[in-house]
């Protein structure tokens, strides 16, 4: 899991405009101050780089990096 979060860590970069330290503990939307519209721009870019879809329910409830890369690692899996 570390490379995954890393991997996003790399993608949430450009988001993270307040200089944030990005780790698996990374409160995406409230740490990085960024709204849903961001997020989805975020979420697509994840999507296209691990050539996945993150339905919407499973990001409801996904919060941290660590969160995200959980379901991108089961996503993966199934493909």
């Amino acid at each position: 899991m570390t490379d995954t979060v890393s991997q996003l860590c790399k993608l949430l970069e450009p988001f993270n405009t307040n200089g944030t330290v990005l780790s698996a503990a990374t409160d995406i939307s409230t740490d990085l101050n960024i709204d849903s519209v961001t997020v989805m721009d975020f979420v697509m870019e994840v999507e296209d780089h691990f050539d996945i879809e993150i339905p919407l329910n499973v990001l409801s409830e996904t919060r941290t990096v660590a969160d995200l890369a959980k379901v991108v690692e089961a996503r993966t899996k199934k493909g």
